[in-house]
């Protein structure tokens, strides 16, 4: 191999090795049952201390949406919307399947506000993953 054909192995190789280490962690958070809500949002939490810039979302279907409608409190009478808020403050995006919303007969309005209502939560849980890099979590 020829001294111009190494330092051009080289450069690739630092090329891809400082864009990965540029890149924004991103996570998918896949709740589908509310009983683990506060053990995910910890965990979430727990992430955001140890890599402050990741990019989070949290999809919910099924009970899993539970803990994002209005009143919902955890089984100590805790009220979920403030640990909702919180990580919401902290850039963290939370997402309401609609097809969970319309089968239960939900009315929409009973979604915290800044939760974003999708289509469908398991599409949305492919679609990040797939055209938009995330990693999957499920807690």
């Amino acid at each position: 191999m020829t001294k111009f054909a190494k330092w051009m192995v080289a450069l690739v190789a630092m090329m891809g090795v400082s864009s990965l280490a540029l890149a924004e962690t991103k996570a998918v958070y896949h709740i589908n049952d509310s009983a683990v809500a506060g053990v995910a949002m910890n965990n979430v939490k727990n992430h955001l201390s140890a890599d402050s810039d990741a990019k989070i979302i949290i999809v919910t279907h099924g009970k899993g949406i539970d803990f994002l409608l209005d009143g919902a409190a955890d089984a100590k009478g805790n009220p979920y919307n403030i640990n909702v808020e919180e990580l919401q403050a902290k850039g963290v995006e939370f997402r309401v399947c609609n097809n969970t919303l319309v089968s239960r007969k939900i009315d929409p309005s009973k979604v915290l506000p800044g939760a974003k209502i999708v289509p469908s939560g398991v599409a949305e849980l492919a679609k990040v993953q797939a055209r938009e890099g995330y990693v999957y979590v499920k807690p």
